[in-house]
């Protein structure tokens, strides 16, 4: 779609309108939204296996699910959520009232992810229209299915002045951020994200980047290995790996370093991952298929390592007998590919950690306060859980964002309404009843009574 200028024009002259901010318009628009992906999983299904041969259970359990759920939870709280707020007024202020209201930004742009491609790029849209903004929505290309599928529900049943889809590669989305939006909301990469707030910067226009990083999960002596293992070998082979969330490496402390080993292999070979077992997908594409075989070299294979480039398919691997140093810890991993690395001294490992990048997520496996509010404590994370992966993710009531380089901002539930809203205060006085304090002349008196109401 080549007339993106004409659009947000279009976006533009309808937000001015006020339209968008009639709380009724905004429940159509949510309404409508979930009627056209109630009515359509068929075909959403379908696209998403061509992408990455998908199960219909698997995509809905991990996008339509969700979706679903937060449509529903923003039909409930938008209204209560757009009222006005009522807050304290100082004493310096009286008599008068103050509140704070809540209004749309704008026009929005909407860069969405590929590996969860409905939900990484609806959900956003869905806070930004329940906030009563337009949206320009643009779906990642390198699930080429999702993406076209997603364009042609949003255009064929949305006012393009309303909510539209523009599909294109890099020269579009670089054509887009070049045009001035009242939001930008992106997910990604740190490297694409850079690039993203760069162009934000040159319009003033307020960005949220929703990245990732490496997500360590650290287990500890008297944790539950069978338990431990479980929830992590789900929460890593999930979508193959390819979760922004999903635990990027595992430190074990040496003690139970070959008990969990043993445990991980158990359960990898308990869900027995494969497409047709429907829980498993195909790495997204050629370009990172070859990246994440580059990681696997067979003296530091535990387990798997079985790769075929025609299926674009690898093998859940456990990676041992390696360190911080090793190619594997230098970058997201986002496959399926877990190191496994065993430590003695906590301290010791929160320092390594500490001295990378802030990752999105953190998993801690113990049963001890102590080690536990350490971790919390001492290492900036976006996100995280004890004793399981991934799950926090699905409440609504926590939000969901990075910290330095996995994130810029949050959202999801109602941080999500609060993302695409600003924020404006009001104070409200009336004509009669005011002190003469803040007028000319002033006194000594009047320095003395402003020292106490100051106090």
């Amino acid at each position: 779609m080549d007339n993106y200028i004409e659009i947000i024009e279009k976006q533009r002259e309808f937000y001015k309108k006020n339209e968008t901010k009639k709380i009724s318009f905004r429940k159509e628009q949510l309404k409508k939204l979930k009627t056209i992906l109630k009515n359509n999983e068929k075909q959403l299904y379908a696209a998403i296996y061509e992408d990455f041969k998908k199960s219909e259970i698997e995509t809905y359990i991990t996008e339509q699910a969700f979706l679903y759920k937060n449509i529903d939870l923003y039909l409930k709280k938008v209204s209560k959520w757009s009222r006005r707020k009522r807050v304290p007024t100082n004493l310096i202020n009286f008599p008068a009232k103050s509140y704070i209201q809540a209004e749309p930004r704008g026009v929005c742009l909407i860069i969405g992810a590929w590996n969860y491609p409905y939900l990484l790029t609806l959900d956003p849209a869905i806070a930004a229209l329940a906030a009563g903004n337009t949206v320009i929505l643009k779906p990642s290309e390198i699930a080429k299915n999702t993406s076209a599928i997603i364009a042609e529900l949003i255009n064929k049943n949305f006012p393009p002045e309303v909510f539209c889809a523009i599909e294109g590669g890099v020269p579009e989305t670089t054509a887009l951020l070049k045009q001035k939006f009242d939001k930008i909301f992106f997910t990604g990469s740190a490297s694409v994200g850079k690039i993203v707030y760069e162009a934000a910067a040159k319009n003033l226009t307020p960005a949220t980047l929703e990245l990732g990083g490496k997500s360590p999960a650290i287990v500890f002596k008297d944790t539950n290995i069978d338990k431990t293992a479980k929830r992590i070998v789900w929460g890593k082979f999930l979508n193959a790996g390819q979760t922004c969330i999903a635990p990027d490496y595992v430190l074990v402390h040496e003690s139970i370093y070959s008990d969990f080993l043993q445990a991980l292999k158990k359960y990898i070979i308990k869900f027995d991952y494969a497409f047709e077992n429907k829980n498993y997908v195909q790495i997204i594409n050629e370009k990172n298929y070859n990246r994440l075989k580059k990681f696997i070299e067979e003296k530091n294979v535990f387990f798997g390592g079985e790769t075929n480039a025609e299926a674009r398919f690898i093998n859940p691997t456990i990676l041992t007998d390696l360190d911080f140093s090793h190619p594997v810890m230098q970058e997201e991993i986002f496959g399926p590919i877990l190191p496994v690395l065993k430590f003695n001294d906590l301290n010791e490992i929160i320092e390594k950690i500490k001295s990378g990048q802030k990752p999105l997520a953190c998993y801690v496996f113990t049963k001890s306060k102590k080690n536990q509010n350490k971790i919390l404590q001492e290492i900036s994370f976006g996100g995280g859980m004890i004793n399981d992966t991934i799950m926090h993710i699905s409440n609504p009531n926590l939000p969901f964002g990075g910290v330095g380089n996995s994130g810029i901002g949050s959202y999801h539930g109602k941080n999500g309404f609060i993302t695409f809203s600003h924020y404006k205060s009001i104070m409200s006085k009336p004509f009669c009843g005011e002190p003469p304090i803040k007028y000319s002349p002033y006194s000594k008196n009047k320095k003395k009574i402003l020292k106490q109401i100051f106090k």
